[in-house]
């Protein structure tokens, strides 16, 4: 008889596939995330858990599942998982690493240079009628943005994607500085271009600030009120990793007060984002429903990661990504 999983949201056909040759799968196919009572049911029965960020995994769900050996996360981050209680369950956890880099560098350039060059608020005053009414085809003074090549990048968190970053910052001919609690090697810097800077340093003298750090209880809110007023006036601020990164209230003031000059943003503490949030009111805001990952290609890959962690576990082997790889001491892979 096939373990049972659990799969909080429909993902993409290749990855089922794959998971359906070893599991017995349930998929919950609404668009909204399975309502809390509903979770707390599904998981009384089933040994493996399909799960996304917006599902909250915490003890309450660990211990209402007896049955439960591992869960796979649908995402690189798992901040939404209790990865400690469920280790001492001797609980596997996985995440898709690696497969959603490139899509998510894309993406940090695409809010980067939309906010840089007002590419949003453009396509508004064209479509809006404005353009037509200004009764002029083109103005010294229309729309102006600020340039991007040959300004100072600074990356906050240097792993898979903010390393793709730099690497496409070298085509804007771009000065790369960043900044994350280890240094890289002296190879990999020259590689890349990049230079090792206190946090400081980096919000001063950056024309660009990207994020790609995890949400931790040391990176909450790390870019605050105080940070934000560090830098400069003509700065643009992009944030493609965790909305509680950033104190959502400092950067609204800031936008508003000139802090900083404009932001592009994909992820936000609060998801989905409300219609009447004051960030939807800014016009020097870009903002995006946290589609770094969001290409055909991506989803599929991540799909399939979280079928070869399944599958490695129901065969008996460590799965490829495995977060938490003390639970081995734990637990063996497996189901028996």
């Amino acid at each position: 008889m096939k373990p049972k999983v659990f799969v909080t949201r429909q993902i993409p056909e290749s990855g089922l596939k794959m998971i359906e040759e070893c599991y017995e799968v349930e998929v919950w196919d609404r668009y909204t995330p399975p309502p809390r009572e509903v979770l707390l049911e599904k998981v009384r029965e089933v040994d493996a858990l399909v799960t996304l960020l917006t599902d909250k995994i915490d003890r309450e769900v660990l211990d209402s599942a007896p049955r439960l050996r591992i869960i796979a996360q649908y995402a690189v981050g798992y901040d939404n998982i209790d990865v400690e209680y469920a280790t001492a369950k001797g609980v596997y956890v996985t995440n898709t690493p690696g497969v959603l880099t490139d899509a998510t560098a894309d993406l940090t350039w695409a809010l980067l240079l939309a906010a840089a060059r007002r590419i949003v608020e453009a396509d508004k005053f064209v479509r809006s009628g404005e353009y037509w009414r200004t009764g002029t085809g083109w103005h010294p003074l229309m729309m102006l943005g600020y340039h991007v090549t040959g300004k100072t990048l600074g990356i906050i968190g240097m792993g898979r994607i903010g390393q793709a970053v730099a690497r496409r910052a070298k085509g804007f001919g771009m000065r790369i500085l960043y900044y994350q609690r280890h240094r890289l090697p002296e190879e990999l810097e020259r590689e890349l271009g990049a230079q090792y800077v206190d946090l400081e340093t980096l919000l001063r003298e950056s024309d660009f600030v990207t994020i790609h750090v995890p949400l931790t209880r040391e990176t909450y809110h790390m870019i605050g009120e105080r940070e934000l007023k560090m830098m400069k006036r003509t700065a643009v601020l992009v944030n493609t990793a965790r909305g509680a990164v950033v104190d959502t209230q400092a950067l609204v003031k800031a936008l508003k007060e000139g802090w900083i000059a404009a932001a592009g943003l994909d992820v936000f503490e609060q998801e989905p984002l409300p219609p009447d949030h004051p960030l939807t009111k800014l016009d020097n805001v870009v903002l995006a429903p946290h589609i770094g990952s969001a290409t055909y290609e991506t989803r599929a890959a991540m799909a399939e990661l979280v079928a070869r962690n399944l599958i490695a576990f129901y065969k008996g082997e460590v799965p490829p990504t495995l977060v938490n790889k003390e639970v081995v001491r734990i637990r063996p892979p497996g189901f028996r």
